[in-house]
């Protein structure tokens, strides 16, 4: 006889008590809809790294804003306090840790992580304004970000530094700004399973770069943006060569791209829990109502045409 643990429902014991012996589950978020999730709320926070508001605010803090790099470092790196560049560097994984260093080594003697915290919330708060215009105060607004924050406030940062260095702020009152918090949580939720899922699959940072370029998610000359030598792109080139996941030409094999078909379905499944938490009545009602905001995101202009996210390539 099996026994009924207190608050646990076996089958035996929903059949004694006269009920169906298997009770239907709630129906699961699929995978393609956490991807789709994906798709909508990056584009809402990577609008921090391009927004002229935003790098207003950087450059009031005295952060050299003729460039994307020297600004961007510090932006992202600012949730986890006073880290130097050999952590950014583990955390952000993809860049090569010369350009980490490069922007990180004096980026806390510009600014503190505190002042830079606050003032890409104020950055973001214009940006907000200007794209969104009269819809930053729609209800429509402020339901997508009370379901995303409910998305955001259940997922599990163990072993996820940068979501968990976000998810410890303190949430904005507005909720154009708690709807940039939280797709930033998620983001970056799904960003540390990624890194785990290319460690899984035996791709170093560059290799990771090398491989994704290799099956068309962006040019190699978008990646090279992330600082690897040629030398380095070359030699890392050379050893997926020899496992076979590229061919001579740097394209894809086979075997190379069910390795990175593998990597996104695995990053899907660790970005699951939260869309799972939120149910899929919910998780359906937040991605209609992210469209338009993600519309004017996009047509906003700022964001640029290729990403090395991969973004509408995987």
């Amino acid at each position: 006889m099996s026994e009924n643990v207190r608050g646990v429902e076996t089958a035996e014991s929903r059949a004694t008590a006269g009920g169906p012996a298997f009770a239907e589950s709630p129906a699961p978020v699929e995978l393609s809809r956490v991807r789709q999730l994906w798709h909508l709320l990056e584009p809402l926070h990577a609008v921090l790294y391009y927004a002229p508001e935003v790098f207003e605010e950087a450059a009031a803090l005295g952060y050299d804003t003729e460039e994307r790099w020297p600004s961007y470092f510090p932006l992202r790196a600012a949730p986890l306090g006073l880290v130097g560049g050999e952590q950014v560097a583990s955390a952000f994984y993809s860049f090569s840790p010369r350009m980490v260093a490069e922007h990180m080594d004096s980026a806390w003697s510009i600014a503190s992580p505190d002042a830079v915290l606050k003032a890409r919330l104020r950055g973001m708060d214009r940006a907000y304004r200007a794209i969104f215009g009269d819809r930053v105060d729609s209800p429509e607004l402020a339901e997508a970000a009370a379901l995303a924050r409910r998305a955001a406030e259940a997922a599990n940062t163990a072993g996820r530094p940068l979501a968990a260095a976000n998810a410890e702020l303190a949430w904005p009152t507005e909720p154009h700004l708690q709807l940039w918090q939280a797709a930033t949580i998620l983001r970056e939720h799904r960003g540390d399973g990624h890194l785990a899922a290319l460690l899984v699959a035996g791709l170093d940072p560059v290799e990771s770069l090398v491989s994704f370029a290799a099956i068309g998610a962006a040019s190699v000359q978008r990646f090279e943006s992330r600082g690897w030598s040629p030398e380095e792109w070359t030699a890392a080139r050379e050893r997926l060569v020899a496992r076979g996941v590229i061919d001579d030409r740097g394209t894809a094999t086979r075997a190379g791209r069910d390795l990175r078909q593998e990597v996104e379905r695995r990053t899907d499944q660790l970005a699951a829990a939260p869309w799972q938490f939120l149910g899929r009545t919910d998780t359906d009602r937040l991605a209609d109502l992210l469209g338009e905001f993600w519309v004017a995101v996009l047509g906003s202009g700022l964001l640029p045409s290729e990403s090395t996210l991969g973004i509408g390539k995987v």
